[in-house]
């Protein structure tokens, strides 16, 4: 029995120590797939800017003239909506991305020797453009809605580094079984909507009767959310709710490590499935 739980130790420490070696092959292949995206378009990468800014001021008109929505402790709802849209966005674009990643490089699965652990990693490091575009966006509506500069802005890069870790152990398990059953994206699809619902983003969390909040805090973005809320619009540290925190690494400590294991039980099978 112990030798099985070495066996499976050194193997998890192996699979990561691949992710840390092949860190150059990982950046040159998110250039390559946020390329890849924008061929034969004529406007190429400035799409990336105008997505979000289309979608920021779709936001900001609905609920600024249509639904005069009031502001939440004197931040502008708009506003209030953008710091949780920001880290969501980029929360479900990587685990779709990473969900994909491996069907979508079938040539890739033959060569033995190709590292196919990084392919998700890549949609995350991809997924990192859009997402410091969305930030200098909501930095902008920060400032345009006079609100002051904190530094506890700076520990939103806490958060992202938490949700990179959680969406990584969601993406290998996803990414892993997506081979085998070719539903699990659409699953994950379905998933993700629920979960957009489901997590404070549109709505706020003081709503709902205090004895069901509970059910809303274990969903483990609703820290990450949240906490960007904080850092931006708030200036509250992020070790300020330290039992939320110890719970949201208790449970994407076990996803990360559950991802990895069965990432590496399925790995030698793709190349059969595909």
């Amino acid at each position: 029995m112990l030798s099985k739980i070495h066996l499976l130790f050194n193997g998890f420490l192996g699979f990561i120590a691949i992710v840390y070696h092949r860190r150059s092959l990982i950046v040159e292949m998110a250039k390559r797939d946020i390329s890849s995206q924008h061929i034969g378009s004529l406007l190429g990468f400035f799409w990336t800017f105008v997505n979000p800014l289309i979608m920021i001021f779709i936001l900001w008109f609905v609920f600024s003239f249509g639904f005069k929505t009031v502001p939440r402790g004197n931040i502008p709802f708009v506003v209030w909506l953008t710091a949780g849209m920001c880290i969501w966005n980029t929360f479900v674009e990587v685990v779709n991305g990473a969900t994909a990643s491996i069907i979508s490089n079938p040539h890739l699965v033959k060569k033995i020797v190709f590292p196919l652990s990084i392919l998700p990693v890549t949609k995350l490091v991809g997924s990192f453009v859009t997402h410091v575009i969305f930030l200098v966006l909501l930095v902008l509506l920060i400032i345009l809605q006079g609100l002051p500069f904190s530094f506890y802005w700076f520990q939103a890069f806490y958060y992202f580094i938490a949700m990179s870790i959680l969406a990584l152990g969601v993406g290998w398990i996803t990414s892993s079984i997506n081979v085998f059953a070719r539903d699990t994206a659409q699953i994950v699809g379905v998933i993700m909507q629920i979960g957009f619902w489901g997590t404070p983003i549109f709505w706020d969390l003081a709503i709902m009767p205090e004895k069901y909040q509970i059910f809303v805090k274990l969903n483990p973005m609703f820290y990450i959310v949240q906490g960007y809320r904080e850092s931006f619009l708030y200036a509250v540290p992020f070790w300020y709710h330290w039992q939320m925190m110890l719970y949201y690494w208790g449970v994407t400590g076990f996803v990360f490590v559950l991802g990895a294991i069965i990432f590496l039980r399925l790995r030698p099978h793709f190349a059969d499935a595909l």
